[in-house]
């Protein structure tokens, strides 16, 4: 296994007081595990990925840094964690299906869980699989289209349509 390096996700689980839904994912983008962080450095910071573009459509505001991300969230009642806390890419992409998991999430998300029961938005169908593997009982999930910019099949304008459906509007749902 001489090159493999294990990677340990660089972010804490971002819970607001008002928490009414949580955003999961999977683990962060190489980029963003081997840099050093800044404050404009958070989940979904990869150069191409779509998360805070589309975010900025749905609640009409930019999101350039940590302060401005989190802001929103707290506004909004929305969570962030990932459902893997280390990994080990196996192809060296940011694909979900070359990550190979060496440690979940779960104490993390199982108190969050248990405390507020959130609504649960899952950003890829590998999130929910892995999800539903450690929480089979929770069922107030649902999914998002994927922000990543492999997931082509809908625009960002059309992704934003469904995120504004289904996230909190500021102030909750």
């Amino acid at each position: 296994m001489t090159g493999r390096i294990i990677e340990t996700h660089p972010f804490e689980a971002f819970i607001p007081k008002n928490i009414q839904c949580l955003i999961v994912g999977s683990f962060p983008g190489k980029e963003q595990t081997q840099i050093e962080l800044n404050e404009t450095h958070w989940f979904y910071g990869a150069p191409r990925n779509q998360l805070w573009k589309i975010l900025e459509i749905v609640y009409d505001r930019e999101l350039k840094n940590r302060k401005q991300k989190q802001q929103l969230f707290e506004e909004a009642g929305i969570g962030m964690a990932d459902v893997i806390k280390s990994c080990v890419r196996k192809n060296g992409t940011n694909l979900d299906e070359n990550l190979e998991i060496k440690e979940y999430n779960k104490e993390v998300i199982e108190e969050i869980l248990r405390k507020y029961q959130p609504k649960v938005l899952f950003t890829s169908r590998f999130v929910e699989k892995e999800f539903k593997k450690l929480f089979a009982g929770y069922k107030n999930t649902d999914i998002l289209p994927s922000p990543s910019p492999r997931y082509f099949k809908l625009s960002i304008a059309v992704k934003a349509k469904i995120y504004k459906e289904k996230l909190p509007d500021l102030g909750g749902f």
